[in-house]
C-alpha cells in the first residue's frame, strides 16, 4: 500500500482488516472489490443501498464473472459493509454464488508409476512422491525441513500451511524408504 491520499473509508478497511490480521493478498483483493463496488455506484461505497448491491451482483454474473471471483467479491463486500460500515442490513443484502463440485481426477496407479518415472533426478523424484502420497501443496513440499520428518512417529509436521495452519500428515514406511535414499 502506498500512503498518498488515502480516504478514511478506505483507511478505516484497511485498519478493520488489520486489526483481525487478514494476510495482505486478502487486504489487497478486499480493497480492489470495494473499489469495483465504489467505481460501478460512481459514487462512496458507504452511499449504497440494498438495490445498488443487487444491481452489482447482477452486473457481476451477467459479464460472466467466475463463480470464485463472484464469492471473493461477495465476501469483501459483506466484510466491508458488517465491519466497516456497521450495516448489517446491506451485509445480508450481498448474495454467495455456489459453485458446482466437481470430482477431481484420479490417475491409476499405472499413470503414478509413470509420473514417478518421469523424474530423472532423484531429488525431483523424492518431491513428486512426497507430494503425491501425502497431498501436500507445493508450497508446502518446497518448505518443508528435514527436522519436520518424524520417523519414529511416522509424521511430517507441516508449518504455516494453507490458511497459516500447522498439521500433521502421515508419513508411509515405502515413502520413508523413498526419502531415505
Amino acid at each position: 500500500m502506498t500512503d498518498k491520499a488515502v480516504s478514511p473509508l478506505r483507511r478505516r478497511l484497511i485498519e478493520d482488516m488489520a486489526i483481525r490480521r487478514l494476510s495482505p493478498k486478502t487486504q489487497l483483493h478486499y480493497i480492489r472489490h470495494v473499489k469495483r463496488f465504489a467505481d460501478f455506484l460512481g459514487r462512496s461505497a458507504d452511499k449504497a443501498t440494498a438495490e445498488d448491491v443487487r444491481r452489482y451482483q447482477l452486473s457481476l454474473a451477467s459479464i460472466g464473472t467466475t463463480v470464485p471471483t463472484i464469492n471473493v467479491s461477495a465476501t469483501a463486500l459483506r466484510f466491508f459493509f458488517k465491519i466497516t460500515l456497521r450495516r448489517r442490513d446491506l451485509a445480508d443484502a450481498v448474495v454467495s454464488t455456489r459453485e458446482p463440485r466437481r470430482l477431481p481426477v484420479v490417475l491409476s496407479p499405472e499413470e503414478v508409476g509413470q509420473l514417478l518415472a518421469s523424474a530423472t533426478n532423484i531429488k525431483h523424484k523424492a518431491l513428486l512422491s512426497l507430494a503425491y502420497a501425502t497431498g501436500l501443496r507445493a508450497s508446502e513440499v518446497v518448505s518443508l525441513k528435514l527436522s519436520d520428518i518424524d520417523s519414529n512417529r511416522m509424521v511430517i509436521r507441516v508449518e504455516q500451511g494453507k490458511g497459516r495452519k500447522d498439521r500433521y500428515v502421515i508419513l508411509s514406511p515405502h515413502l520413508l524408504e523413498r526419502l531415505r535414499e
